[in-house]
């Protein structure tokens, strides 16, 4: 019985262009209490393995987050399959805005402590125990009343080429790191202010409704369906778009237009840009913003260094990242010394901000 993927990314893309079938991303995920988190994971890899469905997905004590490409004739079939666990029926299904069928090319279906990482003791407070989930319409509503203070629950890079107007956006690293500015910040209003949070699905503002009514806040909401959901429900209803600029996701496509401005600049050049690229030099491959023209003259690189590594012969560049693995830090960008505007235009802010 087949418990994993077998075929390389290269082989998956040759036969989704072989098909020439159309194919549905989508993302959904529910917080629930699994007994046996790896039976479960079993039995969803079998299924969706028959059914072709590809993507990255996480499952824990706490529940499930999936993001996946669904074969578009299939997707009837995969929303039954869906409907017949117990936890899982009539689960909000997050279409992207722009879809592509190479989003993803191998079906990874993987046990996790947790399916957000948030540095937290699960023992102290039951994710299910959820802030109230409010619509588009309700929503901008909510952050029209000078009583509201919004919260981007989102990591800098995502923030960085996108966000809502007026919204709080933390300069973090982390899920985790956000929690505790964002309570500290907010201590001396926990009864009196209405805290609303979003994301880009949903996911981590739930967990971090469910965090912040264990902490004391009373009036605590939640964009549903995150920013993905408000984009349809604006287009679908013809309400105000108040979001500004791309909404960062995690596959191929890096981000999905949500308005027409661009809100964020090349990490290399200055010059307005929201596209994000991933160095090419694979034992770099850092998260950054790049240009057209930096792109051309860098040769799709974040530095000279990498510039120059990328022009040694393919086993060279083997021998010099053996043993070497990229972690994290690859979305760190705009900590990287390397984006030379990027650090010279934080240390400008701080510098304005301790002359306030």
């Amino acid at each position: 019985m087949q418990l994993y993927n077998k075929l390389s990314a290269k082989e998956r893309a040759a036969l989704i262009q072989e098909a020439g079938e159309d194919r549905l991303t989508l993302s959904f995920y529910q917080y629930a209490h699994i007994k046996n988190p790896q039976i479960f994971r079993d039995y969803l890899f079998i299924h969706w393995n028959k059914l072709d469905v590809l993507g990255r997905i996480y499952v824990a004590k706490e529940g499930i987050n999936a993001q996946l490409s669904v074969p578009a004739q299939k997707f009837d079939e995969f929303k039954i399959f869906l409907d017949q666990i117990e936890f899982l029926k009539g689960v909000r299904l997050n279409i992207a805005i722009e879809q592509d069928n190479m989003a993803f090319l191998k079906l990874k279906v993987k046990l996790r402590n947790k399916i957000v990482a948030d540095g937290l003791n699960d023992e102290t407070f039951d994710v299910t125990n959820k802030g109230v989930h409010v619509d588009a319409e309700t929503f901008n509503q909510l952050i029209d009343d000078p009583n509201t203070v919004l919260v981007d629950m989102r990591n800098h890079y995502e923030s960085e080429i996108g966000h809502f107007q007026n919204a709080v956006t933390p300069d973090v690293d982390t899920f985790r790191d956000s929690l505790d500015i964002i309570e500290n910040d907010l201590k001396d209003h926990k009864e009196d202010k209405n805290l609303v949070m979003y994301c880009t699905g949903g996911i981590r503002c739930e967990k971090a409704s469910a965090y912040y009514k264990h902490k004391g806040f009373k009036r605590v909401f939640q964009l549903e369906g995150g920013i993905i959901e408000y984009a349809r429900q604006v287009e679908a209803k013809k309400l105000e778009n108040k979001f500004l600029g791309k909404n960062f996701v995690f596959d191929h496509r890096m981000s999905e237009k949500i308005s027409d401005e661009v809100i964020a600049q090349c990490h290399q050049c200055g010059k307005a840009c929201d596209t994000h690229v991933n160095c090419v030099n694979d034992a770099c491959h850092l998260l950054f913003i790049q240009c057209e023209d930096c792109a051309k003259e860098m040769d799709k690189c974040c530095s000279d260094h990498c510039k120059e590594i990328i022009k040694l012969p393919y086993e060279e560049q083997k021998k010099l990242r053996a043993g070497k693995q990229n972690s994290n830090h690859i979305f760190k960008k705009g900590r990287s010394e390397n984006l030379k505007f990027k650090k010279k235009l934080d240390s400008s802010i701080r510098i304005e901000e301790e002359t306030v």
